[in-house]
C-alpha cells in the first residue's frame, strides 16, 4: 500500500492474515472467551504484524473520523514541548480539530501503548515526537490511513511526513562556533544518549565538528533523570573539580546549562573569557537570568504550527504526503561565548 493509497485496515485484513473468520477475529479483539488460546494467539500476532488497531467508535460513527488530532510527546515537564503545543493549538484553534495529548516519558513501550489507545478512537491525524519508534508503533502509524507527522527531528526516514531540525547539523554548527572562538579543552554534559535520540545526534554532530578541528572532548558526564538547574549545578561542580583545565562546557540543553552557569558565576569564574559555556533550545524562561547562556533555537513553536498545517492540508487535499520540512536554527551567543 503506497502513501497515496492508504486505507484503514479492517477485520477482513486480519482475517486473511491469520486464516480465521472475521467473526472469530472480532471475538478475539473484543476479548470474548469462546476462542481457543492457539487461535487467539494467531489472531493477535497477525493484528500486531499488520498494525491493526480496533475501532472503538460505535454504530454510525464506525466508519468516520473524530475531530481530534493525537499529539504524542515524551514530556510536559520539559519546557520544550509546551511551546510546540502552543504552535499546534494556534493553527487548530480556528478549525473543528482539537489536539489531544499523550505523554510517553521517553519510554518506547509506553509510546506504543499511548499510540494504540489514541488510534483506537480514530483521530483525524497524528503528530508524534521523534523518528525512532518500536516496530509495532511504526506498523500502527503506517496502517492508520491518516496523516502522520513526526516532529522535532529530520535525521532519518519518516513514516509519512516530518517537521523539525537536523540535530546532527545543530551539533556540528555549535562545534564549529566553539572552535572559531578559540576554545580547545571541552567538556560535555547531557542526557543519557541511548534514551534521548535527538541529544545523541547533536552529540555525534558536535564531536564530528571537533574532530575535523583536531579536538577531542576531554571530559563528559551523562544523567538519566529530569533536566533541572540543580542537576546542572551538581554536574558542573563535579566536572570542574576533576578537570579544572577545561575552557568550554557544552550542555545538551539550556536547563542544566543554566544551572551550571549559576554555579560558575558563584565561584567567580571568568565566563566567557576563561571558560565558555553553551546549551541548546533557547528556552525563554531563562532569559531573566543575570547572564544569557549561549544557545541554539530549536524552532519549537514553528515546528508545532507547521505540523498542524500539514495535517490540515492533508485533510483538505492541498498537501502531499511524504514531506520532510527541515527548519534552520540559529546560534545565539548570549554572554557566554566570546566573539570569534
Amino acid at each position: 500500500m503506497t502513501q497515496n493509497d492508504r486505507r484503514p485496515l479492517t477485520l477482513r485484513d486480519v482475517s486473511e492474515a491469520s486464516g480465521v473468520s472475521e467473526m472469530t477475529v472480532s471475538r478475539v479483539l473484543r476479548n470474548r472467551g469462546d476462542v481457543s488460546e492457539a487461535t487467539r494467539d494467531k489472531v493477535l500476532r497477525a493484528a500486531k504484524m499488520l498494525g491493526y488497531v480496533p475501532n472503538k467508535i460505535a454504530g454510525a460513527l464506525a466508519s468516520q473520523r473524530v475531530n481530534l488530532v493525537a499529539v504524542i510527546i515524551p514530556s510536559m515537564s520539559n519546557l520544550v514541548f509546551p511551546e510546540v503545543m502552543t504552535g499546534i493549538s494556534k493553527v487548530l484553534e480556528e478549525t473543528e480539530l482539537q489536539p489531544v495529548v499523550g505523554v510517553t516519558d521517553y519510554q518506547p513501550e509506553k509510546e506504543e501503548k499511548v499510540l494504540y489507545e489514541m488510534l483506537s478512537w480514530r483521530p483525524s491525524g497524528v503528530i508524534i515526537a521523534g523518528l525512532e519508534h518500536t516496530d509495532p508503533s511504526r506498523a500502527m502509524m503506517a496502517a492508520a490511513g491518516i496523516p502522520v507527522v513526526e516532529i522535532m527531528d529530520t535525521d532519518g526516514i519518516p513514516i509519512d511526513s516530518a517537521v523539525g531540525i537536523s540535530h546532527r547539523r545543530a551539533g556540528r554548527e555549535m562545534g564549529k562556533a566553539i572552535l572559531a572562538s578559540g576554545y580547545r579543552r571541552i567538556g560535555y554534559m547531557g542526557t543519557t544518549l541511548g534514551q534521548d535520540h535527538r541529544a545523541r545526534k547533536r552529540f555525534e554532530g558536535f564531536t564530528e565538528a571537533l574532530a575535523k578541528g583536531g579536538v577531542e572532548i576531554e571530559d563528559q558526564e551523562f544523567y538519566s533523570d529530569g533536566s533541572a538547574l540543580a542537576k546542572g549545578r551538581e554536574m558542573t561542580k563535579a566536572m570542574m573539580t576533576r578537570s579544572p583545565e577545561l575552557d568550554f562546557l557544552y550542555y545538551s540543553n539550556d536547563m542544566i546549562g543554566a544551572g551550571g552557569l549559576l554555579w560558575m558565576r558563584e565561584q567567580g569564574f571568568d565566563v566567557p573569557g576563561h571558560v565558555g559555556m553553551a546549551g541548546f533550545n533557547d528556552v525563554r524562561l531563562l532569559q531573566g537570568l543575570p547572564a544569557k547562556l549561549a544557545t541554539m533555537d530549536s524552532c519549537r513553536a514553528e515546528i508545532g504550527s507547521r505540523a498542524a498545517e500539514i495535517i490540515l492540508g492533508r485533510l483538505a487535499g492541498t498537501e502531499a504526503p511524504g514531506q520532510k520540512v527541515e527548519l534552520s536554527p540559529k546560534i545565539n551567543p548570549g554572554d557566554t561565548l566570546r566573539p570569534a
